[in-house]
């Protein structure tokens, strides 16, 4: 009697539940739990709740305890909506350490970390999916079973074409409709409504295969006989039977260039049920990676580099591979994958971004096959959510992706490697949190007590720094894999060029002659301009007007392919000008020039050349950049024009000649990390070239030939550039001497927003002193009708970030709850750059 009693008192007693909803509030809410609905509540599952007056969300456990909160009542949870946790207790720590050091909210690294389809909300619509998924790969139809409310729901939407989940809980009679919405999306049915805004057309191909009729011996005797007198048919039979010897699958364009058939013949087999044609998607890149060997062998150099980092390993958690371009850093990755996948762990393998490193992905793929997962935001909130789930269950060992792949929700994770370490685009600026993806994965590393392997060619000034400190490993390779020279650099005044007369428009003679030259024997050139567009600006030659954003303070840049100005800030566009607005005149000058401008120019020099460019505009469809890329890769383009895109990651077997147009544009920009971004983009520009077999050259124009960072580029003299850039920064105190925060305030009155900032920096000298400087106006001082003012943090390192950090914390909440300044929004980044 008693051991029953013991059971229904802990089914009935009273918890509550902490959850993380998606929203960016400071402190998480408490919630009830129903009775009936105790043992069903864990941590890391999503449960259904109420918040405000009439808002419903899904919201994330992440404590449960039988404490109430003092504040307020706790309301309901109105039910649980997943069987088992989609969140593991390594992910819930990460986000506390990313909400404790980016100084950000839970919600908004929850936001970040979730994919959209595992946020439902009350007002999250739901769309029918236009493909039957009821069969599987091998086109075997399968039952998948309804339940009643399921098929109420499937029904209402045949009539209507999306109903929100507020819709189906009036359809159904019921609060908790969740479950029965996340059944729906598991099955496959439904769509949520953002991931139909743009689908994903995969690149289809036609496959040949032998009808199995014709498999058997006796058979296939019977139709040599039947073929005596159709000779093409025979050749494409004979064609047929060669390449599957070699191969699985058969291309239709395979078979007809190694037959000789045409493609009458093929249709004729077709209609007499001899071939069946088929199509299915296929990579982009696939065929045309054929020279990456599976089996391969690494260098001696190579061998010496892995066995170095093996080692590190033993004493080190985190090591840096320091190798020039095209020295093989990604088979050595590979190596170490395979490695972690033997001893039964997951690999996460981040990229910067992975649009932009296709081969890469692409020969990994080819690797590891169906073990491997790709996840980045060119994927809809279906395929996220699927590789979120496979990777929950361990289906995947390999994971790629970009920075928002450190969420996922790994069990086994035993290596994390970090690719190309320095690029910026690692960092989240908006919106928050704004993390540095790299320094979340040696954080991410540390949880799972998994190695971290962080490479590049030029790695930033602070992993260096860590590594030469002895906090990091080191590894360096100096020599390219085959022994291929590092390519020819060369640059070339472009002031001495003009005086001389020898500059054809942006080019100069020593360009135009390599790119004949390259032309003429069949190779390919890359031509670098860090600037997209057209026109930089225009402006009147008359009176000086340049046209504004209207939202931003910044000049718009003239794109010809739209005819319109556009502002690369905010979006807005506008009609071209062509009569000056403020005075009348007819005079307007085109100022600056982008990669349309180069593309243009280049194509009246050489007009037989197939030129193309790379750029945000180019590739704003999701195949638009595998399509270029591609084309590139098949020498169906001769030029390929682009901005630092071209930078990231791509290998080329046939470019002979990399091209900068301009590398002051770089150079003077007003940073204090210009110039090793500067190096970092002009050596990765330059590594493109003569990657296989046949040594490149590189041609740098620039106005100021002879600067310091130009020539340790040319000379691949990265520790020089290095010793100088950390004497310069340990002198100014910048990091890694320092850690940097920046305040941004913003408010829609530029008056207000003056007397609060000066307000806000002056409560923070008070606690922190010279430490803060400001407020100063940054370079754009206005973005989407928000002027903006800029308080800068500077903590050296005797200093407890910690403390600083709490210090701020504090100041933001004492100078928000001032009614004057509620709607002043005040934006924080920790390690801004």
């Amino acid at each position: 009697m008693l051991d029953f009693l013991d059971r229904e008192f802990v089914e009935r007693e009273t918890l509550f539940v902490e959850v993380i909803l998606p929203l960016s509030l400071s402190k998480n809410y408490m919630y009830r739990i129903p009775f009936e609905l105790n043992d069903q509540v864990a941590i890391g599952k999503r449960v259904v709740v109420q918040f405000g007056k009439n808002k419903i969300y899904t919201a994330l456990v992440k404590t449960i305890s039988n404490e109430a909160p003092e504040a307020y009542e706790a309301k309901y949870i109105i039910d649980v909506v997943d069987a088992y946790p989609i969140i593991t207790t390594e992910q819930l720590k990460l986000w506390d350490w990313m909400t404790s050091y980016y100084l950000c909210n839970e919600g908004d690294v929850l936001s970040a970390a979730l994919p959209t389809g595992l946020k439902l909300a009350s007002e999250t619509i739901i769309v029918l999916k236009e493909e039957s998924p009821l069969s599987d790969e091998d086109g075997v139809i399968q039952e998948i079973v309804f339940t009643d409310k399921e098929q109420i729901i499937l029904n209402a939407l045949t009539s209507r074409p999306r109903l929100t989940i507020d819709d189906v809980s009036a359809l159904l009679g019921q609060k908790t409709v969740y479950p029965i919405i996340n059944s729906l999306l598991s099955k496959g049915m439904v769509y949520i409504a953002e991931e139909v805004i743009e689908k994903y057309k995969p690149l289809l191909k036609s496959f040949v295969a032998l009808q199995p009729f014709y498999n058997e011996g006796e058979n296939l005797k019977q139709l040599f006989s039947i073929l005596e007198r159709a000779p093409k048919q025979l050749n494409a039979l004979l064609a047929y039977l060669k390449l599957s010897k070699q191969q699985t699958t058969i291309s239709k364009q395979q078979l007809l260039e190694e037959s000789a058939c045409g493609t009458g013949a093929l249709k004729t087999l077709v209609d007499k049920e001899i071939f069946a044609v088929y199509k299915r998607p296929v990579s982009r890149l696939l065929e045309n990676t054929e020279d990456f060997v599976l089996n391969f062998e690494l260098s001696e150099a190579q061998n010496r580099a892995l066995q170095q980092i093996e080692d590190g390993f033993l004493t080190r958690d985190v090591m840096l591979l320091h190798g020039v371009t095209a020295s093989g850093k990604t088979q050595i990755y590979i190596k170490l994958i395979e490695k972690a996948i033997e001893n039964g762990g997951q690999v996460l393998f981040l990229l910067p971004e992975i649009a932009l490193t296709t081969q890469i992905v692409d020969r990994i793929q080819r690797y590891f096959g169906d073990a491997i997962g790709v996840y980045h935001s060119k994927f809809n909130n279906n395929e996220r959510v699927e590789i979120w789930n496979s990777v929950l269950n361990g289906k995947y060992r390999v994971v790629l992706g970009a920075r928002s792949a450190v969420f996922l929700p790994f069990k086994e994770l035993k290596l994390i490697v970090v690719d190309e370490e320095h690029e910026s685009s690692y960092k989240q600026h908006d919106p928050s949190p704004r993390y540095q993806a790299r320094d979340a994965a040696v954080y991410l590393g540390h949880l799972h007590q998994a190695k971290v392997m962080l490479g590049s060619a030029t790695p930033s000034i602070e992993s260096y720094y860590n590594a030469v400190s002895g906090k990091y490993g080191l590894v360096t390779i100096t020599e390219r894999f085959g022994g291929v020279d590092l390519p020819l650099q060369e640059v070339i005044s472009i002031s001495e060029e003009t005086k001389r007369k020898k500059m054809v428009s942006y080019f100069s003679s020593k360009l135009i002659d390599e790119i004949a030259f390259a032309l003429e024997n069949k190779e390919q050139v890359i031509l670098f301009q860090n600037r997209r567009g057209y026109a930089t600006i225009l402006i009147c030659g008359t009176c000086g007007y340049a046209p504004k954003c209207v939202n931003c303070d910044v000049s718009l840049t003239y794109h010809k392919t739209s005819g319109k100005l556009h502002c690369h800030y905010c979006g807005y566009h506008q009609s071209s000008i062509n009569i000056c607005p403020a005075c009348g005149s007819v005079h307007i000058e085109q100022k600056g020039f982008g990669t349309e401008r180069v593309e243009e120019e280049l194509s009246l020099v050489f007009p037989e050349a197939k030129i193309s460019r790379l750029d945000v505009d180019s590739t704003r469809t999701k195949n638009g950049l595998q399509q270029i890329i591609s084309d590139f890769q098949e020498k169906k383009t001769d030029i390929l024009i682009g901005t630092q895109m071209v930078a990231k990651g791509l290998d080329f077997d046939n470019v002979i000649l990399i091209g900068v147009i301009n590398a002051d544009t770089l150079l003077n920009y007003p940073d204090f990390r210009a110039f090793e971004r500067s190096y970092q983009l002009l050596a990765q520009v330059a590594g493109r070239a003569g990657r296989r077999g046949k040594q490149g050259k590189v041609i740098i124009q620039a106005y100021n030939d002879n600067h310091r960072i130009i020539n340790q580029v040319i000379e691949n003299k990265y520790l020089e550039m290095y010793n100088e850039e950390l004497a310069e920064r340990k002198q100014f105190n910048y990091p890694p001497f320092t850690r940097l925060i920046f305040i941004n305030i913003r408010h829609k009155d530029a008056d207000l927003l003056n007397v609060a900032s000066q307000k806000f920096a002056s409560i923070l000298k008070g606690q922190l002193g010279g430490r803060v400087l400001g407020p100063e106006q940054p370079m754009v001082s206005r973005v989407r009708n928000y002027y903006i003012k800029q308080v800068i943090i500077k903590s050296d390192k005797n200093t407890s970030i910690q403390k600083v950090k709490s210090i701020l914390k504090e100041t933001i909440v004492q100078f928000q709850s001032e009614k004057n300044y509620r709607a002043v929004n005040i934006q924080v980044d920790v390690d801004p750059y």
